[in-house]
């Protein structure tokens, strides 16, 4: 039996995107298939005990920081987190960081390296934090999990370490949507509204194009979000972070998803709407071409006529699902938390 640490310090409920999905569900499949093991998920100020499974084998530990102060979580996940978690038997980092020293092995998750491939798209007082403390995490865990061959890739080629490549899931109520889609006269997009999402684009040639169908944006608003609300017209809906239920919604009535992402660790959202039976049209990028092979439309993200040529494509009901639904498949939070946790347990001995 191994004790197992989580570290979900830096976790803000609505404010992290996609990462709070993965551990979400990273930690439910877990809780479905593992009896045995015993765990530990150390929370922040912000993280309610709802992250934790309730059963036997979970025990919530809150620490007394917030996350939202990032100097702070920092300084905690440095210096307090290690004397926490001295009992367990190896840690996981699911948000890039890792105590620099810590008594025990540590497994970390890198999503991406956005930091080293796009620097440009980061606050210049931010870039510092993220160049050392990733690089430590790489240098001072015992194991690293990737979340797509590009993602290894990049850990191979900026800081010359190997990792395990374990995708993310897909969630069920997908492929439930698929079964009951009332498609209406929108397009839908789900993309945290930063600047490698490329959504300033989609919506100058969503606003150039006329004739199509209302389009829908919806994620967290990110360093990107002004500009997009003003180049955003009549047509166009900009809700913000909305609850796992409103989105399953959002899908089961979309015409069409596009996602024109210049750059990706993995590509969740592209994934769901696969599950969900809607036509999709993304960037042709290698982390979404790892996900959806040739079960989706690609068009250039830089190209202005690709693009709209896709979005007329999605408006016309062109593109088949069925597929990329098989595809979906493919991807389950059960596989991701089996994977994992036989790679916590490699790592521990």
């Amino acid at each position: 039996m191994l004790r197992i640490g989580v570290n979900a310090l830096y976790l803000i409920p609505g404010g992290v995107g996609g990462t709070e999905i993965y551990l979400r569900n990273l930690l439910a499949a877990l809780a479905e298939i593992d009896s045995v093991n015993q765990y530990v998920v150390f929370t922040n100020r912000e993280t309610g005990a709802d992250l934790v499974p309730q059963r036997a084998n979970f025990r919530h530990a809150p620490q007394n920081v917030r996350a939202s102060f990032r100097p702070g979580r920092i300084v905690w996940e440095q210096f307090v987190l290690p004397f926490a978690a001295r009992d367990v038997d190896i840690l996981l980092n699911p948000g890039f960081t890792a105590p620099i020293f810590c008594g025990c092995p540590m497994v970390t998750v890198f999503h991406d390296l956005q930091h080293k491939r796009h620097p440009e798209h980061f606050r210049w007082f931010d870039l510092p934090f993220w160049r050392f403390f990733l690089w430590a995490a790489a240098r001072r865990s015992r194991g690293l999990i990737a979340v797509s061959g590009a993602t290894r890739n990049d850990l191979k080629h900026y800081y010359g370490v190997g990792a395990r490549v374990i995708h993310h899931g897909v969630e069920p109520e997908f492929f439930e949507i698929a079964k009951s889609r009332r498609p209406k006269d929108y397009l839908l997009c789900v993309s945290t509204l930063h600047p490698h999402k490329n959504l300033e684009r989609l919506v100058r040639v969503y606003g150039q194009a006329g004739g199509l169908p209302h389009l829908v944006i919806t994620g967290l608003k990110g360093f990107a979000a002004r500009r997009i609300q003003e180049l955003a017209g009549a047509h166009v809906k900009i809700t913000g972070w909305i609850p796992r239920d409103e989105l399953y919604e959002l899908f089961r009535g979309a015409l069409g998803f596009i996602y024109p992402s210049t750059f990706e660790g993995f590509g969740m959202p592209v994934l769901e709407a696969m599950a969900a039976g809607v036509p999709v049209a993304c960037s042709d990028i290698p982390p979404l071409r790892e996900i959806a092979g040739d079960t989706v439309r690609f068009f250039d993200p830089k190209s202005d006529a690709e693009m709209l040529d896709a979005l007329r494509a999605l408006a016309a009901g062109t593109i088949p699902t069925e597929a990329a639904q098989r595809r979906a498949a493919e991807f389950t939070w059960e596989k991701t938390a089996r994977e994992t946790l036989d790679y916590l347990s490699r790592s521990s001995s």
